[in-house]
Parts: structure tokens; C-alpha cells; sequence
């Protein structure tokens, strides 16, 4: 995964640091949530089963294949 660096004033980062202990997370599993909520927001999928999804449009249906696997 590729590493990017971002810089915050020191008020947002001592109010960032308070919020990851007392969630109890490191500060990458809060700015995954923000970014995730980021990308929501703004209607952009966050994984590849959404881009998927989204690519083929709303009309498009999902076919579920056989479970059964018949031996020859």
C-alpha cells in the first residue's frame, strides 16, 4: 500500500490523537473511516465489488451460479 504524508495544524492533530485513544485505534484506522465516509459521500465506490457495481449501472442483474458441482 503506498504511503502518502499529510500535514495537520497542531490543534487538528493534539484533536485527531484524543480521538484515536479514546476510540481506541491507531490514527490509520480513523483516517480509513474518514476517507471511506469521504468517497461515500461523494457517490465513489470503496471497494471493488461497488466500482463493479457501479460500472455496470443500475439495471444490471446478479445471476448466483450452482452450488452443486456434479462429478463426471
Amino acid at each position: 500500500m503506498p504511503g502518502k504524508r499529510v500535514q495537520f495544524d497542531d490543534e487538528t492533530w493534539q484533536a485527531l490523537d484524543l480521538l484515536a485513544r479514546d476510540r481506541m485505534q491507531e490514527f490509520q484506522e480513523l483516517a480509513d473511516e474518514a476517507f471511506r465516509d469521504l468517497l461515500r459521500k461523494h457517490g465513489r465506490p470503496t471497494d471493488l465489488k461497488s466500482a463493479l457495481r457501479q460500472s455496470v449501472g443500475d439495471s444490471a442483474t446478479v445471476h448466483k451460479l450452482p452450488t452443486d458441482k456434479k462429478v463426471r
